[in-house]
């Protein structure tokens, strides 16, 4: 399953990065493949895991002393084949060079 997540924390002016930085440090000690992107983060794993790592990304914002978040999730879930992040990068390069003329 490959999920990207933004959080979006409310109240904190228009700079995020400290609590995307929180966030991230936290995902790099889970071992959870990630990518980070300048509008989200992107993970891949068990939707167990994504969701226990969800949950405790909110508590860690929260402890920073915010009091809302705005979590946008979008979930890519297969059951016909297995899909990684390379995968599907991969096979748009691939088309990209196929198509070219």
């Amino acid at each position: 399953m490959i999920v990207e997540i933004s959080f979006v924390p409310i109240g904190t002016g228009t700079s995020l990065s400290r609590y995307v930085a929180k966030v991230i440090k936290n995902l790099e000690k889970s071992g959870i493949k990630y990518q980070l992107t300048p509008m989200g983060t992107i993970v891949e794993g068990e939707w167990e895991e994504i969701s226990d790592l969800i949950d405790h990304s909110h508590k860690l914002i929260f402890e920073m002393g915010i009091e809302r978040i705005i979590t946008n999730i979008k979930i890519d879930y297969r059951l016909d084949k297995s899909s990684s992040m390379e995968d599907k990068i991969n096979s748009v390069k691939k088309k990209m060079v196929e198509a070219d003329v």
